[in-house]
């Protein structure tokens, strides 16, 4: 049996790096779901922001167990 290194290398990096990326994602709409109850229209923004962070993470998640599936 022959692992090829290289193939595994790759799936390394790219699942590394999605991680990092889905995680920061995530955080940020964290930081944009706790903004400042008195900004007025600064939170609105911040809150969709936030809104927008947390449906690209769900749509990552998503695509994740769509290639798990198929």
């Amino acid at each position: 049996m022959d692992i090829d290194w290289a193939a595994l290398g790759q799936v390394f990096g790219v699942s590394l790096g999605a991680t990092v990326a889905l995680v920061g994602v995530f955080t940020l709409g964290i930081l944009g779901s706790s903004a400042d109850k008195s900004g007025g229209g600064s939170t609105v923004l911040a809150r969709t922001g936030a809104y927008a962070c947390f449906g690209l993470c769900a749509a990552a998640v998503a695509y994740g167990i769509y290639l798990i599936a198929a």
